[in-house]
């Protein structure tokens, strides 16, 4: 039975060390993917989450961050109405539009990202409404428009060659005339400087034609639809935006801004996922070396261990890096001024980083790695922390009255109290389950200590009630014999009485009568007793 009891204590010594072997490899893969983000979030996420809220204003018109109201936006644009009868040409033409709108988001995207200071505008947004010869201008760091940055967005014709006809024609000279870029669609923009060359080498060879005959006129007329196809490819500019782009962005404005987020936001995912795909298998490497020279893996399980932590740890980088960019974005540009405030502290990042953790440990409880009891835990943890965070925001906000440094403030102090509320009150939790644990092992010792006690107390009680059995004759009458003496005043009666209690014990004897005793101390040999 005790050997049974030793046994199930050394297997679920063994079940619990595998457990705790495992928490520890998840909390490992936790603090990788956090480090992924941490790395990532200084520069990227701030960077990549202020250009895809350019294309969240684009959409809807309004740039809450800025107070930048639209005259036209892309949502605007879809609602335009079409005429059946004209239904090609009517889309053709509000593309255009939608064109100029997404390739003002996509331009100033680049410029965030790039960080550099200039940033494109429709000159619509700049109160110049049918400017007659600009669509878009660029403004500097102070807001000043850029001298020559002047351009019109031209997507028009079926194809290069058509759209070519028509920026050489007639209705659009003043442009030519006004030395103002053209911005064509980008799956147009090699086939136009093709055919430009095509038809220049066209014309010269008339040119050349023209002069030998004399023809002055003709050879005026051809060099001058030369110097204007010159004109037309040194100013030609390609746009951020294909044919298809447009369109789409005029019929599903929702769908063609929602791929410009999630464009955004792999990116940022991407980087978070290497940040944290090295660290992770950088910590696991170390741990399982260290597993390896102790003799608990082998060389192969160690590799296959560190590959396997550096792959989830990537993953949840890249989801944590992702979701951070887009809620980012979204908060950004919100109507509420607290949201716009937040989207500045890292309660973005803890939001997303709860969401997805949260899913791991309800995971990790599905397939039996971790208890019911530590899922709850862990969810409860992320989400206490978040919501914390935003009360303490809010709260901040309010006791503090400046536009971004209250709420910081706020919910950088509620997430810190809480987190560090959550882990005291989780290292009582945690010191009162191992006291508990503790107390039932001291428990169990002292039982089977208590037994064994007993067992040796009723052991030696046997021994000694057989062992003092067997003597109480001799003790009887050698006690006898020393009372006698006593009351005689017989001296060698009593030590005889003595000598018999020292025999009957295995003893040896040094004297036998008082004279011997006295002829004992007056020797100079050692006495031993």
């Amino acid at each position: 039975m005790e050997e049974k009891e030793r046994n199930n204590h050394k297997q679920g010594a063994a079940e619990e060390e595998e457990k705790n072997a495992a928490t520890e490899a998840a909390a490992a893969e936790r603090e990788a993917a956090s480090a992924g983000i941490a790395a990532a979030n200084g520069e990227s996420l701030r960077l990549h989450s202020a250009a895809a809220k350019e294309h969240l204003a684009a959409y809807s018109g309004i740039d809450n961050e800025t107070g930048q109201r639209l005259t036209r936006s892309l949502k605007d644009v879809a609602e335009s109405k079409v005429n059946p009868q004209y239904a090609e040409q009517n889309l053709k033409q509000q593309a255009g539009f939608s064109a100029e709108i997404k390739e003002t988001a996509r331009a100033n995207e680049e410029n965030i990202l790039n960080k550099t200071g200039t940033r494109k505008i429709r000159t619509d947004d700049m109160g110049r409404v049918n400017d007659p010869l600009y669509d878009h201008m660029e403004l500097d760091e102070q807001g000043r428009i850029i001298p020559g940055s002047g351009g019109q967005m031209k997507f028009v014709g079926k194809s290069p060659q058509e759209c070519l006809d028509k920026l050489m024609s007639t209705k659009y000279q003043k442009y030519v005339d006004h030395d103002v870029s053209f911005e064509v669609p980008s799956d147009y923009y090699d086939g136009i400087k093709e055919e430009i060359a095509a038809r220049t080498e066209n014309l010269e060879r008339q040119l050349d034609a023209a002069k030998r005959r004399g023809k002055d006129d003709v050879a005026a007329q051809k060099r001058k639809q030369i110097e204007k196809l010159k004109k037309i490819k040194n100013g030609l500019k390609k746009s951020r935006l294909s044919n298809d782009e447009a369109l789409e962005a005029r019929q599903h404005p929702k769908l063609s801004t929602a791929k410009e987020i999630n464009r955004l936001s792999h990116q940022t995912g991407v980087g978070a996922a290497k940040s944290s795909a090295l660290i992770g298998g950088g910590l696991s490497l170390v741990q399982n070396a260290v597993a390896v020279m102790e003799g608990k893996l082998d060389a192969d399980e160690a590799l296959a261990n560190t590959a396997a932590t550096a792959v989830k740890a990537g993953a949840s980088g890249y989801a944590i890096g992702y979701g951070t960019t887009a809620l980012m974005a979204t908060m950004r540009n919100s109507s509420t001024a607290l949201m716009r405030t937040l989207s500045n502290t890292g309660l973005p990042a803890a939001v997303v980083s709860s969401a997805v953790l949260s899913v791991q440990a309800v995971c990790d409880c599905l397939r039996g790695k971790i208890s019911a009891g530590d899922c709850l835990q862990q969810v409860g943890k992320n989400t206490l922390t978040v919501t914390s965070s935003m009360a303490y925001a809010t709260a901040g906000q309010a006791l503090i009255p400046i536009p971004v440094v209250g709420a910081v403030v706020g919910g950088l102090a509620g997430y810190a109290l809480t987190a560090g509320c959550l882990a005291s009150l989780m290292e009582a939790r945690e010191s009162a389950r191992l006291a508990h644990e503790e107390r039932l092992r001291v428990e169990a010792e002292c039982n089977q200590a208590i037994a064994a006690i007993r067992s040796y107390r009723a052991e030696m009680n046997r021994y000694t009630t057989l062992y003092f059995t067997q003597q109480r004759d001799l003790f009887n009458a050698s006690f006898a014999q020393m009372k006698k003496a006593l009351m005689l005043d017989d001296v060698d009666g009593f030590i005889d009485g003595v000598n018999h209690i020292t025999r009957g014990l295995g003893g040896d004897v040094e004297f036998n009568t008082l004279d011997e005793f006295e002829a004992r101390m007056d020797d100079d040999t050692p006495f031993k007793l």
